[in-house]
This record gives C-alpha cells, structure tokens and sequence, in this order.
C-alpha cells in the first residue's frame, strides 16, 4: 500500500513538473528558424518517467500534461491540443518501444530522446495535414522538422540522462521505488 502512494505521489509531482514546463514553454517564444518549432521540454519528464516507472506511467504524463496545459494554455480541444495530444502520444510510444532497447544496450537514453522527438514532430504535421486536408504539410515540413529533431532531442536526452542521475539518487536515499534500478 505505502509503495503505491509513493510512486502515486511521484507521478503526481512528475505531472505537475510536465505541465509547468509545457505551460512555460508555450508562453515563451523561442527563437527558432521554423514556425511552431519548441524545445519539447516536457518530453524530458515524459521520458524521465518511462526510464523510472514504465510505459504505463509514461503515457499518463503525456495525457495528463497535454490536457491540463490546453487548459491552462486556453487552448483545450483546439488546434494546439490536437498536436499536444499526438504528439505526446506517438513520442511515448515510441520512446516506451525505444526504451526497451535500452535496456538491452541497444540504444542510450540520448538516442531514445532524438527517436521521440522524431515521432512527436511526425505525428503533430500529420495532424496538422489532416486538419487543414493538405498531404503537402508533410512532404513540405516534415523533413525540416525531421532535422530540428536531433538537436532538440539531444539537448532533452541530456537534460532527461541528468535529470534520471539525480533522481535515482533521491530516490535511493529516500527509498522510493526506482531505487535500485
């Protein structure tokens, strides 16, 4: 009982972390050389929580934060939300699958990241090309996107490989779950 009030609490805080760093970034623009192109910060909690917890608690995060950032952000059940969503969707599938890999000594953590960066990129242009009813968004787009996926995944990978050094230490100490690991 103790042990799933705490990973509960985690994920919680793990949530709120999400949705504060999706909240922030979308209020802040970056510049960047594509319209609509952002960091994907909050993708490094979404990943931090798969190393820790798992798929399941992965795509929790990625739900959660997409719907309470669209309610924050004002933007719930619009465009914004619709991308958000597949995004955060195709990219915790895939870095679920990816990180699985891992942890055969496939791929690092980095490459999980860059792998969902592709995959969140892939599936908000394919919406995005369904919304307006134009296949040309993704022949167009994408590939420039497919490009800006690398180094905003390499710096989210890093971020996210720091991010799980600590927290497993935290962890440790506190005897939490995903101390061991």
């Amino acid at each position: 009982m103790r042990r799933s009030i705490v990973e509960a609490t985690h994920l919680a805080v793990l949530v709120s972390l999400a949705v504060v760093i999706h909240t922030v970034e979308a209020a802040l623009p970056l510049p960047m050389p594509v319209p609509g192109v952002k960091l994907g910060l909050a993708n490094m909690i979404t990943l931090l929580t798969i190393v820790l917890y798992g798929a399941r608690s992965g795509l929790l995060v990625a739900v959660l934060r997409s719907i309470i950032g669209s309610l924050i952000g004002g933007t719930f059940l619009g465009f914004g939300f619709w991308l958000s969503l597949a995004g955060g969707l195709a990219s915790t599938a895939v870095m679920s699958l990816a990180a699985a890999a891992m942890r055969k000594g496939y791929l690092s953590l980095i490459s999980v990241s860059v792998l969902g960066a592709a995959a969140h990129n892939l599936a908000q242009v394919a919406v995005a090309a369904a919304i307006i009813g134009s296949a040309a968004l993704l022949r167009g787009y994408f590939p420039l996107l497919l490009l800006l996926a690398v180094p905003t995944g390499l710096f989210t990978g890093l971020a996210a490989y720091y991010l799980e050094g600590v927290t497993r230490r935290a962890l440790r100490h506190a005897g939490g779950p995903g101390a061991a690991a």
